[in-house]
């Protein structure tokens, strides 16, 4: 059994100018003994990839509330994947049409999280499929 402790990056890809709710997601990752690095805002897919392979993170975990989730999202599943980070989960939330779910774990997010999901669930999905081995 490990000590270390799930390392997750919080990124706002994208044009978006608000960050409640990745900074509420952030909070409650953390408070579950989760390590967390959030990005900022305005980030680009290059960005988000590079932070996550200098700070060798288990997690990416993006906040998009722009409606260009099925531009970006894939764009840096694409890039994680060609930076060797093809074991890192990639999970999402924000404002995504649940028919735009389907294509999207098809393109590499593996976890899509609506508004209305607790801060609970993602903890658990995040705890389930992580494997610090």
């Amino acid at each position: 059994m490990t000590d270390r402790k799930i390392r997750v990056l919080v990124a706002k890809p994208g044009l978006d100018g608000h960050d409640r709710g990745a900074k509420v997601v952030a909070r409650a990752l953390r408070d579950a003994g989760m390590e967390v690095i959030y990005t900022g805002l305005r980030q680009t897919p290059d960005m988000i990839v590079d932070s996550a392979v200098q700070e060798d993170v288990d997690v990416v975990g993006l906040s998009i509330l722009s409606g260009a989730h099925m531009a970006l999202l894939p764009l840096i599943a694409q890039k994680l994947q060609a930076a060797d980070m093809a074991q890192v989960l990639l999970v999402a939330g924000g404002i995504i049409p649940e028919e735009d779910i389907p294509a999207l774990n098809e393109a590499g997010v593996h976890g899509v999280f609506i508004p209305g999901t607790s801060t609970q669930d993602i903890v658990r999905f995040i705890k389930e499929n992580v494997s610090l081995d």
